[in-house]
């Protein structure tokens, strides 16, 4: 038993309750007791005891979309469009990786997560390549929550764009939906339950109306969730009109990929009727602002969407479209956006973007009932953010200053599954030095491997 005491919770319960000079006692991997500190310690006198020195605690973040093989190529294709962004840069950099590369590269980007606070995240697309076992591993050793989304495809395209897919990561039908069978035979629910494994099928020309059925059919066979980028960009919205003479939504679900296991990626380019559907069949949603501002993809409709029922959540993407995966920066711009967008200040207010990186994104990974709000019996994932700063100071609203002033460098503590994880700023269970060591040079040979020199514009002395 440990009694976390002398903080301001944010709670994120169904009362949203704000308990200010709180305590939590973690028994296990569990949530015992949660209250004013006083109660707690009463309750739990001779116990070890955590001093968390009025520092703000909240559920851990959960980043509903990843890419942990991007890490390593971060900042690869600055200010380049979405095709040629693909095209030229990303899918041969990563065409090019082995497994070290992909097991290395998910190190460096759960190392980050860590350190700014997310506790858990859905990878979307694992490549054959980067080597399943090896990034699950990586999982384990954490102590972080995942869902592992092993990518199939069958058209090596992507939406109006024939024939632009780097060989490297072409892979084939078949071959991709076994190693996703038996990568789910061999992780789903390992760690203690901390790792799940999902489909992760290409966007709409890059697989067939006969493989999404296939994931589907094995999806609720097996329990499965599937995750699938959808309406990104226009000529996602085109090439499915163009083809199927279907709106996104109506497509997805006539190929039986939308309801309650789907989590789609971006939706940006929705109507009212898509969003409806959505709130139907109660899919998911990841709006992901950095990555989507970027690339001018184009603005998400997140609060029609929530508005009409649907639950989003947030995702940080990947390292050359968004360039962190610090949530807590994200979670100014899901609000700031949007607010632009409407030119109405009161829309998507930090609390709803707070609901959007804790509890919705719980929902989103089908583990509501186990974390995204701290509650008696929930798993015990929380973090604290050191607010001794002069940027956090003052802080009349908690919530309002975690989600416009914080950074993911005020992380102070993590705790997932009753574990200290992250403890003044330092990850317990990764070498932080050796990772990053191994991630330049392995970098620096994927670059010339795949013949491509990112440099800056302007001269270099």
């Amino acid at each position: 038993m440990t009694v976390f005491k002398n903080g301001t919770l944010i709670t994120m319960d169904p009362q949203r309750r704000i308990i200010t000079e709180g305590a939590i006692a973690v028994q296990g991997d569990r949530i015992v007791a949660i209250g004013k500190a006083t109660e707690v310690r009463a309750r739990f006198p001779d116990d070890q005891q955590v001093d968390l020195k009025g520092n703000i605690v909240l559920p851990g973040l959960v980043d509903t979309h990843v890419h942990l093989a991007q890490a390593m190529i971060r900042g690869c294709a600055d200010d380049l469009s979405l095709i040629d962004w693909l095209s030229k840069r990303v899918w041969v950099l990563q065409g090019n990786y082995d497994e070290d590369d992909g097991r290395t590269s998910a190190e460096l980007c759960i190392l980050e997560m860590l350190k700014s606070g997310t506790t858990a995240f859905v990878e979307s697309m694992i490549a054959g390549r980067y080597g399943f076992d090896g990034i699950a591993e990586v999982v384990k050793r954490s102590g972080i929550r995942a869902a592992l989304s092993k990518v199939v495809m069958d058209i090596p395209t992507y939406a109006t764009q024939t024939d632009i897919m780097y060989p490297g990561m072409k892979e084939d039908p078949e071959v991709s939906m076994r190693q996703a069978l038996e990568a789910h035979d061999k992780w789903q629910g390992a760690a203690n339950g901390r790792i799940q494994v999902w489909f992760g099928p290409r966007p709409p020309g890059g697989c067939t109306p006969e493989l999404y059925r296939r994931v589907a059919q094995h999806a609720a066979e097996r329990g499965m969730s599937v995750t699938i980028h959808l309406a990104e960009v226009q000529a996602d919205v085109e090439y499915i009109r163009r083809e199927y003479g279907m709106s996104p939504t109506e497509y997805m679900e006539s190929v039986g990929l939308l309801g309650p296991n789907v989590l789609l990626i971006h939706a940006v380019w929705l109507d009212a009727d898509d969003i409806a559907r959505l709130a139907r069949t109660g899919t998911h949603v990841t709006h992901n602002p950095l990555s989507n501002t970027k690339l001018a993809s184009g603005i998400a409709p997140v609060p029609e969407m929530l508005a009409a029922g649907v639950n989003v959540s947030i995702g940080c993407d990947g390292g050359p479209s968004n360039n962190t995966y610090d949530m807590v920066r994200d979670l100014r711009w899901a609000s700031y956006l949007h607010k632009v967008r409407a030119l109405d200040p009161t829309i998507m207010p930090a609390e709803t973007v707070l609901e959007m990186a804790t509890i919705n994104g719980a929902k989103a990974m089908g583990l509501a009932d186990q974390i995204g709000s701290l509650e008696v019996g929930k798993k015990a994932d929380f973090i604290v953010i050191a607010m001794n700063k002069p940027h956090l100071t003052p802080s009349p609203n908690p919530v309002s200053t975690i989600v416009c002033a914080a950074t993911g460098q005020d992380v102070d503590t993590v705790v997932i599954d009753g574990k200290i994880i992250v403890q003044s700023g330092r990850v317990l269970t990764m070498e932080e030095e050796r990772i990053l060591a191994e991630a330049r040079e392995r970098a620096e040979k994927v670059y010339r491997r795949a013949g491509i020199e990112v440099r800056p514009q302007w001269p270099v002395m």
